[in-house]
């Protein structure tokens, strides 16, 4: 069988069972969690886990086709109900967990039943991610956990939390490390939210006082959670590529170049070309995302899902800036400042052109910053020489702190 005959093969197979999926349960009948459960019993959530954990065996390329032609038919994303479950914790489960974590876990991520969250970043533990000092316990058949993490996206909503902890001081940094799904419901899980000047508050900050967690809930070998990190970050890149598209804020541009009045003077003239500009470099960074597509195709979630996290991010930043001058004086008024709650069936609506300027300031912070993926590139893809780490072999216990 040739790939082309291979390729029109899976299509064939995806496009058949979508069809049984919208005609057994119409998106507009069926409750959402219904629905999404249908589409991962179908195989359907992520096409290319295996078969009975919500996949098909095929290609990953083949899940935007699936979820184009659902959110067509009207149905809904589990993508947007548990971003942060579904792009980095189901990949992680599947990466790490035992077959029964798999079991347990998958399905209830995918529907949005229980959302997840990311305790990774701490006040002292950011972009150097493995200097972390929350540390876990070990009491029995559990585990007690101290210590605090902040930035948290959609904490508190969350049911479980994808938790690093540091489970050997007396080892390097990097070697130390466990890595754990946190209960958000147990007791000693504080969480209290950031507010952020779009008015949500959809960060969090979180302190573990004292938490048990069963051994049951480590995904990995004690002392081997930076791998399993490095799983849950590599597909966090590739997830922002996509959700953080900029393709909506040049939309959004292009619209409100077509509503203005004034498209002669030269001012009109300059904002056309910083248009065009932006136009051509979000094309090619779509490009780009596609060849990542590839690397994944192939089984591989490497460095290069930096490039497209890290160009993303700063298109968006770019298109969202030529919106509010699109829009002159009135790119200067907010509706309101007021704290909101974040809510799931909000997560999509980006809003106003002003509320997704003043949003996409977190772009080039969140998921990595652009500095840190800067030298991710330019160590393991361009082979460059690593920064001067001068901890690189003491024992975390031995490095110095503020």
């Amino acid at each position: 069988m040739t790939l082309q005959t291979a390729e029109a093969s899976s299509l064939e197979t995806v496009d058949a069972a979508v069809d049984r999926l919208l005609a057994e349960y119409p998106p507009a009948s069926t409750p959402p969690a219904g629905f999404l459960g249908a589409q991962y019993d179908a195989g359907l959530a992520w096409v290319s886990f295996p078969v009975g954990l919500g996949g098909l065996g095929l290609g990953v390329g083949l899940q935007k086709h699936i979820t184009a032609r659902i959110t067509a038919a009207g149905g809904p994303s589990g993508f947007f109900r548990n971003p942060l479950g579904y792009g980095m914790g189901g990949p992680t489960v599947l990466a790490h967990g035992t077959d029964e974590q798999q079991q347990r876990y998958l399905r209830p991520l995918f529907t949005g039943e229980e959302v997840w969250c990311q305790l990774f970043s701490e006040p002292n533990a950011g972009s150097d991610l493995a200097s972390l000092a929350t540390v876990a316990v070990p009491d029995g058949d559990d585990w007690v956990i101290n210590g605090q993490k902040v930035w948290t996206s959609w904490g508190h909503v969350a049911r479980w939390g994808m938790l690093v902890v540091r489970t050997d001081p007396s080892v390097i940094k990097h070697r130390g490390l466990t890595f754990f799904l946190c209960d958000m419901t147990a007791p000693g899980v504080e969480v209290r939210p950031l507010r952020q000047m779009t008015g949500d508050a959809e960060f969090n900050e979180v302190y573990l006082t004292d938490v048990r967690l069963s051994d049951a809930t480590r995904i990995g070998a004690v002392g081997q959670g930076w791998g399993v990190a490095l799983t849950t970050l590599n597909n966090e890149r590739y997830m922002l590529s996509d959700g953080l598209s900029a393709r909506p804020a040049i939309d959004a541009a292009i619209r409100l170049w077509r509503e203005r009045a004034d498209t002669s003077s030269a001012q009109a003239q300059v904002l056309r070309d910083r248009l065009l500009d932006l136009w051509v470099q979000i094309e090619v960074t779509r490009l780009t995302v596609l060849r990542s597509d590839t690397d994944r195709e192939r089984g591989g979630t490497g460095p290069q899902g930096a490039v497209a996290k890290l160009a993303t991010a700063q298109l968006n930043k770019q298109a969202t800036d030529l919106c509010v001058d699109l829009l002159g004086a009135a790119g200067m008024i907010y509706g309101s400042y007021a704290t909101r709650d974040f809510n799931i069936e909000d997560a999509p609506d980006h809003g106003s052109p002003v509320r997704a300027f003043l949003r996409a300031r977190a772009n080039t912070i969140e998921g990595g910053t652009s500095e840190i993926l800067r030298t991710t590139l330019g160590e393991r893809v361009l082979g460059l020489p690593g920064d001067i780490r001068v901890d690189k072999s003491l024992p975390w216990s031995e490095v110095r702190r503020s």
